[in-house]
């Protein structure tokens, strides 16, 4: 036998809700399968719900389509600030600048390995320390820094900056309108329950085909589990072979059948006999 399943997503339950106000405007009162204290009930939850879900969905939506454009800035601004690394160790190679000129960076004097550039944290806190380390050393007399200069990495990284606070925003917002529909879960599941535990109810002098089709109709789902499944595929298939069978023994059609087949027979033996 079938089991009944309750919605497990929030599109399924609006679904569930949407399915059950519309049986509760079209049809009477009096012929409503559930209660009108749960017709009412749907009726005034349904609004904020779908309110919750569309600003998800938006929010959603918003952060995603912006997510491209900000993982952009985000690797061009890591690009930058590791080309200028490297160019600050390629200078002190070349005998251009002091091994000294990395402490102005944070970086350790004699050490010409890579920070990590993994996270976002390390993309904010190293671009921070390149800018300010720069402009202290060349105040100081150093030499100017090409290709890129802080200036091109500066750049790069306050659009990274201002696309990551944008970002973070935007997730919060998510999460925030997120948390709002799940606070509303435990209310729409309990209505929900409430309606089909109602409607079964109403139906329950039926037989169960007939009470699991007239559920259906105002939205209960129900599974038929695997082995539920081969066994109606089975009596389907049964039935399909007596009403065949019923269909040939009604149009004399097997007697036909046979008929040809003696006649086919009879024709080859002809034909045998002509033609040895």
């Amino acid at each position: 036998m079938p089991y009944r399943r309750l919605p497990n997503t929030d599109n399924a339950r609006y679904h569930a809700l949407k399915k059950a106000l519309e049986m509760g405007t079209q049809i009477a009162p009096f012929k409503l399968a559930f209660s009108q204290t749960s017709f009412q009930k749907v009726k005034s939850f349904i609004p904020q719900f779908e309110v919750a879900l569309n600003t998800y969905h938006e929010t959603y939506a918003n952060q995603t389509r912006r997510s491209k454009e900000y993982n952009e800035l985000y690797k061009k601004a890591k690009l930058y600030i590791s080309h200028f690394i490297q160019i600050i160790n390629f200078s002190i190679a070349r005998g251009e600048m002091p091994a000294s000129s990395r402490t102005f960076f944070g970086l350790q004097e004699h050490n010409a390995k890579l920070p990590s550039l993994n996270t976002e944290a390390d993309l904010i806190t190293w671009g921070e320390k390149l800018i300010k380390g720069d402009n202290e050393r060349v105040s100081k007399g150093g030499n100017y820094i090409t290709n890129p200069t802080v200036g091109n990495v500066k750049v790069r990284y306050d659009m990274f900056l201002d696309a990551y606070k944008k970002q973070k925003f935007l997730q919060e917002t998510t999460s925030g309108s997120l948390t709002r529909v799940a606070a509303l879960r435990s209310s729409a599941d309990q209505i929900i329950v409430t309606i089909w535990n109602e409607v079964e109810e109403y139906f329950k002098k039926l037989s169960e085909n007939e009470k699991r089709e007239h559920c259906q109709e105002y939205g209960v789902i129900y599974v038929f589990r695997a082995s539920e499944k081969q066994k109606t595929e089975i009596e389907r298939n049964q039935t399909k072979l007596i009403f065949e069978n019923e269909i040939m023994q009604e149009t004399n059609l097997a007697e036909n059948r046979i008929n040809f087949l003696e006649q086919s027979q009879n024709n080859i033996e002809s034909i045998n006999s002509v033609c040895p």
